[in-house]
């Protein structure tokens, strides 16, 4: 049973969601009593999709999920996470890699608010290989991408995908 006290975040790029990440906020969201997945607005990066498209489609996936809310956020997590009055951030781990990189976020994230607790969900066996860079890798190469995303981001994928790109400068050693 979920506590129904505890508010958490649950914050990422997802740019593009795949079914990791549902995967993760299904899980979560039977943990806590109110889960935020926040998107990032990172303007040092050039994402797929705007945050508008991505809290969209996040959205649109979790609708069924009473008591979670998609939101977004530039700036510092834990500030955010006060301002939401949130005592837990939720990350996943596919691999090793993962959680020395998200151990060192939890330790800095503690050492800046430490009444933020960090809770580390497992990917499930069938999505542990699969990341949002890799989603992004293999539509670029007109890949099949539809078992590892959402069939609504699938299809803005493929669009994304479809769009003209401009013809490439010829080669000077050609």
């Amino acid at each position: 049973m979920p506590s129904t006290r505890l508010t958490a975040v649950y914050p990422g790029s997802f740019d593009p969601l795949t079914n990791g990440h549902l995967d993760v906020i299904a899980r979560a969201s039977r943990l806590v009593g109110y889960l935020i997945v926040a998107v990032l607005n990172n303007t040092q990066k050039q994402p797929l999709f705007s945050v508008t498209e991505r809290t969209d489609m996040l959205r649109e996936a979790t609708s069924n999920i009473s008591n979670v809310e998609i939101d977004s956020f530039s700036g510092l997590l834990v500030d955010y996470a006060a301002r939401r009055s949130a005592g837990a951030i939720v990350r996943g781990i596919r691999a090793i890699s993962d959680y020395e990189i998200e151990l060192q976020m939890a330790l800095i994230n503690r050492r800046l608010r430490p009444e933020t607790e960090t809770i580390f969900l497992m990917a499930s066996e069938e999505y542990s290989f699969v990341s949002s860079r890799m989603v992004k890798e293999i539509i670029t190469l007109k890949g099949d991408v539809s078992s590892f995303v959402p069939p609504a981001v699938a299809a803005r994928l493929k669009k994304a995908a479809s769009r003209e790109v401009p013809p490439s400068l010829p080669d000077p050693t050609a």
